[in-house]
This record gives structure tokens, sequence and C-alpha cells, in this order.
């Protein structure tokens, strides 16, 4: 693994906290119904999850050398609060799935720091998904 792999990796990474930002935001002034209060607060909550993950992410591409990207992953639209929140569950997954690959490539490169913080994030995302899925768990269709 080389730096500029890492960094174009974690650039990606980047792009998918600056999008997953946006979409809780969004999401969060778009749901509706008796549960809108609650689903609101649920989608602000994460934004500082993901607002941490993004300055992190951040911080690291400058460390190696790089510049951050300040392009986001695009949003998907979302017409009902059930699609709002499989929209989340995606996010959050593919999210897992990219900290546990950049964890390995970390790894490889050999920076340990960057694998225990990227792990964390994995547990971060993986804690997302799983309420999500419990929200989603009884929700009609």
């Amino acid at each position: 693994m080389d730096k500029q792999a890492l960094i174009d990796g974690l650039n990606e990474d980047l792009a998918g906290e600056l999008g997953a930002i946006i979409q809780y935001i969004t999401y969060a002034a778009k749901a509706t119904g008796p549960y809108r209060p609650q689903l609101s607060q649920f989608f602000l909550s994460e934004v500082v999850d993901e607002q941490g993950h993004a300055q992190f992410l951040a911080n690291k591409v400058v460390a190696l050398g790089g510049e951050p990207t300040t392009k986001h992953r695009p949003v998907p639209t979302a017409a009902t609060n059930r699609e709002m929140l499989m929209a989340v569950l995606e996010a959050e997954r593919r999210a897992v799935a990219d900290y546990t690959k950049r964890a390995v490539e970390a790894e490889e490169f050999g920076d340990k720091g960057l694998v225990v913080q990227l792990e964390d994030m994995v547990r971060d995302e993986s804690t997302h998904a799983e309420e999500t899925e419990r929200i989603l768990r009884d929700w009609p269709l």
C-alpha cells in the first residue's frame, strides 16, 4: 500500500462522511408523521459522530501530505420515512465495509494508530446500522 493510494482511499471515506452529514440533516428536515420528532432527533444525533469522523479523516489526509476532498458522496433521495431509514442503513453498512477495508490498507501501510481509529469508526458505524435496523424491524411497509 503506497501513501497516495491510502490518501485516495481516506478521501473517498471523507466524501462518504460529508455525504452522511448532508443526508442526516436533510432527512431530519423531511421526516413526517406521528414519529417525526423522534426520527428527526435520531437523524440529527448521528451528525455529531459523522462530523467527528470527517474531521479525523481530513486531518489524517493532511498529515499524510494530501489535500482533503470537499466533494461529498451523493445523497439518495427518499420520499418516505421508511425510504430514508433504508437509505441510512445502506450508507452505514457501506461505511462499515469501507472502514474495514481501509483498516487492512492502513495495516499494510504500517500506520497502527490509523488502524485503531478506523476500527473504532467501524464500531461506531456498526452501532448506527444496528440502531437503524431496530427502528425498521417493526416499521410498516
